[in-house]
């Protein structure tokens, strides 16, 4: 279960699971939804999985949620489900529940975003939700450290890192440099070398600001230096603003939605990750090196398990605009070595982070899991009668 089909990570991490279980003929898949919406829709519906089941909340303290779980129990009963696995904070309440209600055999919830983004309510609910998961899957070490932190046993947590579909890194068709320009819809630019961060301008935490203070820099000592934002959000509009003060508005390209990632990516020569919390294992840090591009990242969630320092790319400090505009200079003034970089991080991906990997890992999952189910103690009814409340 998904919570939406919006161009999130968690979402597309579902999606591409979704897609990879269905097409390896291991599973029988139903991909369910809070919310049946968004631009990964049309791509679950070509999955061929039949209805994408839907279940609309409006809170999880009112007669709807009642409502819904009744509906989800109904249905996870009726396909005789074996296995639910939820994706995000909202799945976990509402699917862990749902399947604690339907006694089905194997529930796993997830965690895959790093602190910032709950509240303390928030917490407390979601550890309430993971009482009623056999297992929780963290898409990092770093989330898995916070996990226990936060009081979840850590022999009920396993760590199966994001998967990448390197098909979608793979522009398709060998364009020349003036048609991926007129592709992406930035004015031409000859000599412009291209340095990119892919992330939404909804959410503060992706802090933008530090990767245009640093693009300042970088355009001082690399004056062909251009940059590119991809994503949209209604943070968009103060951010053209301050690469306007910033003197650089005439080099900073905001694309909004790309739907062209391979291509950009295509065209980039060194690219960025610049959150400052929040993260769990980036979904564009592994794109970035499955481009074969060298990434300059700052120290969140997961990023150290994927950068190879010196190696793939580089992690700095967090909001530090100067050491990330020092090292992404010294890519650009290094375009050999860069090079290289991104062709050693392109390997890394394929033996560790492609969606095949992650695939065998979560098949291994449920296979370890469902064989000792009868051993598996189910959560009290007093848990399940609270949670229900």
């Amino acid at each position: 279960m998904v919570p939406s089909f919006h161009q999130g990570g968690s979402e597309r991490q579902g999606v591409q699971l979704a897609r990879l279980l269905s097409a390896s003929g291991a599973a029988r898949v139903t991909l369910a939804c809070l919310e049946r919406d968004g631009v990964l829709l049309p791509e679950a519906e070509r999955l061929g999985l039949g209805e994408l089941p839907e279940f609309p909340l409006t809170s999880f303290y009112n007669l709807n949620m009642l409502t819904q779980l009744r509906r989800c129990a109904a249905l996870l009963k009726a396909q005789a489900i074996d296995v639910v696995q939820t994706f995000d904070f909202y799945t976990n309440v509402f699917a862990l529940t749902a399947a604690t209600l339907a006694r089905v055999p194997l529930r796993i919830g997830a965690r895959r975003e790093s602190e910032g983004h709950r509240t303390p309510a928030q917490r407390w609910v979601e550890r309430r939700a993971f009482a009623l998961a056999h297992v929780i899957v963290a898409n990092a070490e770093a989330v898995r450290r916070e996990l226990i932190r936060d009081g979840v046993p850590a022999s009920k947590i396993v760590t199966i890192h994001n998967g990448v579909d390197l098909s979608r890194v793979a522009p398709l068709a060998n364009l020349d440099r003036a048609e991926l320009l007129r592709l992406l819809g930035i004015p031409s630019t000859p000599k412009g070398r291209f340095v990119t961060i892919v992330a939404n301008l909804r959410s503060p935490y992706k802090d933008q600001p530090t990767f245009l203070r640093a693009a300042r820099r970088v355009s001082e000592a690399v004056p062909e230096a251009a940059f590119v934002l991809a994503g949209e959000g209604p943070l968009t509009e103060g951010l053209r603003v301050m690469a306007r003060e910033l003197g650089i508005e005439d080099r900073t390209f905001f694309l909004g939605r790309c739907m062209r990632v391979a291509e950009l990516l295509a065209l980039s020569e060194v690219c960025v990750l610049s959150s400052k919390d929040g993260e769990g294992f980036s979904n564009a840090i592994i794109e970035y090196m499955a481009a074969g591009r060298p990434v300059v990242a700052t120290d969140v969630g997961g990023a150290p398990e994927a950068i190879v320092t010196g190696e793939t790319g580089y992690i700095v400090p967090v909001q530090d605009d100067e050491k990330m505009a020092a090292r992404i200079i010294e890519l650009l003034l290094e375009p050999e070595r860069a090079r290289a970089m991104g062709e050693r991080g392109k390997l890394i991906v394929e033996e560790k982070f492609s969606g095949e990997t992650q695939l065998a890992r979560t098949l291994e999952l449920y296979d370890r899991l469902l064989a000792r189910t009868t051993l598996i103690v189910e959560p009290s009814a007093e848990i399940v009668r609270g949670e229900r409340a």
